[in-house]
């Protein structure tokens, strides 16, 4: 079409500011779509890019730190179920076991207090703790001649004995869980172990 018939066209059919309005209107909806689908594309890669970070069946992948933190949890959970059927022959808990090893290390006695701070794990209730192994015969607690405030628990025949019928199957235990390591890598994770300890509160 010529520019001369061009121009008639137009004014028969409401001139030029129509013709440029609707092309500049039909351009804006055309480039709002280019845009929203860039827009689109952009999400939908960083989306895709977070889903892939965060690891297989959509888990969260955490920080180094985090993981170690939970596979102790787990192995911890998993050693201890296993002493725990091998104190099970002497109607021990964990808990009870350790004093009685504290209290074996200790033949002239140690104070409650003393006792609850050498602990593996904490028991917020040592006073009861001792009551029932007391009740069992297995540790035996007095006052003190020189300080009535203090009470001295020890480790009583009985409790010994417990403990003698225990040595083996509990070290037996331990080499089944933990022997394939070798000395070297046990040492190593020991070590490991200790600074971690050492930097906790």
């Amino acid at each position: 079409m010529k520019a001369v018939d061009l121009a008639a066209f137009l004014s028969n059919n409401g001139g030029y500011a129509e013709f440029l309005g609707s092309h500049i209107e039909r351009w804006s909806m055309q480039s709002t779509r280019r845009l929203d689908n860039i827009r689109y594309n952009e999400y939908s890669g960083v989306s895709m890019k977070k889903t892939l970070e965060s690891g297989k069946n959509g888990r969260r992948i955490g920080s180094p730190e985090e993981a170690a933190f939970l596979d102790l949890m787990r192995t911890t959970d998993m050693l201890s179920r296993g002493l725990a059927g091998i104190l099970k022959a002497e109607d021990l808990s964990a808990t009870q076991y350790n004093v009685l090893r504290i209290l074996r290390g200790a033949p002239d006695g140690l104070p409650c207090g003393e006792i609850a701070c050498r602990m593996i794990t904490r028991d917020p209730d040592v006073t009861r703790l001792l009551d029932r192994l007391e009740k069992r015969t297995l540790i035996s607690r007095s006052r003190e001649a020189k300080d009535r405030r203090t009470v001295m628990a020890r480790i009583t025949p009985e409790g010994l004995k417990a403990l003698a019928r225990l040595d083996e199957p509990v070290q037996a235990g331990h080499r089944t869980q933990l022997g394939h390591l070798g000395r070297e890598r046990l040492r190593a994770l020991t070590d490991l172990l200790q600074v971690a300890r050492s930097q906790v509160a």
